[in-house]
């Protein structure tokens, strides 16, 4: 596999200490990123391919993320009883709105957006309170409008939150950054499981799905070992074709989606109802953002590590705009709160392609996906067992970025390694046992957090950090010194 580019010859010596704050945690620098590299060019993530490949990379990005933003809406759909044409209604809406959420990310406007290489879309988070509050409702259809509301409200004070819950950035070292980016791509594994299974995770996989997936990862290998240039940064995505193109002789791709979707369907704003604003689903949804947030937030630094532009509070600030303003706008067009999909970490990583243009341009797609069904269908050809084969490549490599900056932080001190063992075990939890918090021990506002592994994790990381070389040390014990600014994760 092709390393990342070195970061430049002027970045800090990764082995100085990092002068400390007044937590005792190594200060992370304030001021903002650079927008050069050490020898005057454009860094990486702010320059702009040419034409052909924007388009190429953008698609790919739509490939990885486009399972992921309209999951929701069909279990919500589902789950509130929509008839099928009111689920691919709220199937569009969510293409829409995770396209202006991605744009808002990576183009952004005055202070909102990290201008970084970041998918954003529905958050699967939302999906546990939104049937919590549907099945409060006399008729589960009224539900829709309550949530609407209560999203609205949520992003509208997460937004006001963002500036001062970035600051809580200094509280995460490698030790804290390493576990939680480790977390994120271990709890994405069983979704590529899930995709290999058809869908049906309570179900075997079949012969046809594991065959699929093998092929897929087979020919992600291949074309990554074989081929050179543009071509190697897009293998997923030319894997992608490889494993559909042996799907269709093999009957496992579904046409239907494609026979009656219309050419243009633009998502009608308030098209469920006038949003109803009822407190307790204000509550919920307002745990739910802290929650997003958190898991923004160790998106973002683990996207920083890689695109060799360490995320300060600046940066995260305007990355929590960008998700919580998204969230907020969201439900004008029927779409649900919106977060960082940790899904394209592990795309940029493995492609070196660190252009948040790219990004921008599988925006762009995605708004066009929104706005006409018949091409939307379009990518809801590839079987799930393929998609799964790419995730495999795609989570793992996040799981293996962590790993890498968990090296940095010193293992070998047993501090470092009880934080990171529990937190770890404490992330797994909800990934392993989908009932383990399902009783009624634990308050339900508390499941909302615990429920995610990766929000679980971090806050175990977080604590323990705090508890091992804070608390009755004078913050004298702090851990070894951060990664250098500009270094990223072996891969």
């Amino acid at each position: 596999m092709t390393a990342l580019p070195t970061p430049p010859a002027d970045q800090p010596d990764a082995d100085r200490p990092a002068p400390a704050d007044a937590t005792g945690e190594p200060a992370r620098d304030k001021t903002p990123p650079p927008r050069t590299t050490g020898s005057g060019q454009r860094h990486p993530v702010d320059e702009v391919p040419p034409a052909g490949r924007l388009v190429a990379g953008g698609l790919q990005h739509v490939a990885a993320s486009y399972a992921g933003v309209v999951a929701p809406p069909l279990v919500i759909g589902a789950a509130v009883g929509l008839s099928t044409a009111q689920t691919t209604f709220l199937v569009g809406a969510a293409l829409f709105t995770a396209g202006i959420a991605t744009l808002l990310q990576t183009i952004g406007f005055w202070k909102v957006g990290a201008r970084m290489p970041f998918v954003n879309g529905v958050s699967f988070a939302g999906v546990a309170p939104v049937l919590a509050l549907a099945d409060g409702q006399a008729d589960k259809r009224d539900a829709l409008p309550v949530v609407f509301g209560a999203v609205m409200v949520a992003g509208a004070l997460g937004f006001l939150l963002a500036p001062y819950f970035c600051r809580l950035v200094r509280f995460f070292p490698p030790v804290v950054s390493g576990t939680v980016i480790t977390l994120i791509g271990l709890t994405l594994l069983p979704v590529a499981f899930g995709w290999i299974q058809g869908g049906h995770p309570e179900r075997p996989a079949t012969g046809t799905g594991l065959w699929l997936a093998g092929a897929t990862l087979v020919a992600v290998l291949v074309l990554r070992r074989v081929l050179r240039g543009f071509l190697q940064q897009i293998a997923i995505l030319l894997g992608m074709v490889v494993g559909t193109l042996l799907a269709v002789p093999a009957g496992a791709v579904d046409t239907s989606a494609t026979r009656h979707a219309a050419l243009v369907g633009f998502p009608e704003p308030f098209h469920f109802g006038t949003p109803h604003i009822q407190l307790s689903a204000v509550v919920s949804m307002c745990i739910l953002m802290l929650v997003c947030m958190t898991e923004s937030t160790a998106d973002m630094l683990a996207l920083g590590e890689i695109v060799g532009r360490p995320a300060d509070e600046k940066v995260i600030a305007g990355g929590l705009r960008a998700d919580t303003l998204g969230s907020a706008v969201s439900p004008v067009f029927n779409g649900f709160a919106n977060s960082a999909f940790a899904q394209n970490i592990g795309l940029v990583a493995i492609t070196g392609v660190r252009s948040r243009f790219t990004v921008a341009a599988c925006g762009l797609m995605f708004v066009g996906l929104g706005l006409s069904p018949a091409f939307a269908s379009l990518i809801a050809l590839v079987p799930q067992p393929v998609l799964g084969g790419a995730g495999l490549v795609l989570f793992g490599t996040v799981a293996a970025s962590g790993v890498g900056v968990l090296l940095k932080a010193g293992l070998d001190r047993g501090d470092n390694l009880l934080i990171a063992a529990v937190s770890l075990g404490m992330g797994m939890i909800p990934v392993v046992s989908r009932t383990f918090y399902a009783g009624d021990t634990v308050p339900e506002t508390v499941k909302t957090v615990l429920n995610s592994g990766v929000s679980a994790g971090c806050l175990t990381a977080v604590l323990l950090n705090l508890a091992f070389h804070h608390l009755g040390r004078g913050g004298g014990n702090a851990g070894p010194p951060r990664v250098a600014e500009g270094e990223k994760p072996m891969i």
